[in-house]
């Protein structure tokens, strides 16, 4: 457990070092370290205990979104897998779409992200699947 405390802590340490805050360009930066350092599945884990801790200390645990967490998990792992060796900088030069925050609505209509099932357990898209996914 400590040793996935100090994981949780260097992440979210390294992701705001170039920014003020924990904001989109930071949770990408989160995304992409987890990804690389965990790989995919362990990375959602990884991502949603430093989002869930950040918004706690934020006063503000109901910002945690469990759906919207994998699946920003899900679209970076993706774009990492075909280019891994990218530093974060040119990931993100690489992949414009990713600097969207919209861009979920590609994949969810509103009313299913605004649930309360979505911001507490995965629900799959229903516009559009995930490109790499069977439809």
């Amino acid at each position: 457990m400590a040793d996935h405390d100090a994981l949780l802590d260097e992440l979210a340490a390294e992701a705001v070092s170039d920014s003020p805050r924990f904001d989109h360009r930071a949770h990408l930066r989160l995304t992409w370290l987890a990804v690389h350092r965990v790989g995919m599945p362990s990375a959602v884990g990884v991502v949603s205990d430093v989002l869930r801790r950040t918004a706690r200390y934020a006063g503000a645990p109901q910002k945690y979104h469990a759906t919207v967490s994998r699946a920003w998990v899900e679209l970076v792992a993706h774009h990492v897998a075909e280019e891994p060796r990218l530093g974060f900088a040119a990931f993100v030069d690489r992949n414009p779409a990713l600097r969207d925050k919209r861009l979920l609505t590609r994949f969810y209509r509103p009313a299913t992200l605004a649930a309360p099932e979505a911001r507490t357990a995965w629900v799959t898209p229903d516009l559009t699947p995930f490109p790499w996914k069977e439809a």
